[in-house]
């Protein structure tokens, strides 16, 4: 199996047996469930709209996020530090109510 290196987009191979701090399964629709100790976030691809967008779903909360392909693409284009700052969990993921 191989995945893409997330800095210069090279592909490389992954071992599947080795050890890891998440897991990555598939779920009863097809889709697939990231999850690690903090969070569990079911992934599919949705073509109920204009155009298929990516479908995330935090399972704690029920949350669900669709992505386009520009907001995705805007995601992987974006400045380390403003990545870091968007993705921080402490600035909406532990209070009582997330601003929506």
């Amino acid at each position: 199996m191989s995945e893409r290196d997330s800095n210069t987009g090279d592909a490389h191979d992954v071992t599947p047996d080795a050890p890891c701090a998440g897991t990555v399964r598939v779920d009863d629709s097809g889709g697939g469930i990231v999850g690690n100790e903090f969070a569990e976030v079911g992934v599919a691809v949705d073509h109920s709209g204009n155009g298929p967008r990516l479908r995330l779903e935090d399972y704690r909360t029920g949350r669900v996020r669709n992505l386009d392909a520009l907001e995705l693409e805007t995601i992987i284009w974006l400045p380390e530090e403003r990545l870091t700052q968007l993705l921080d969990p402490s600035t909406t993921r532990w209070r009582e109510e997330p601003d929506r």
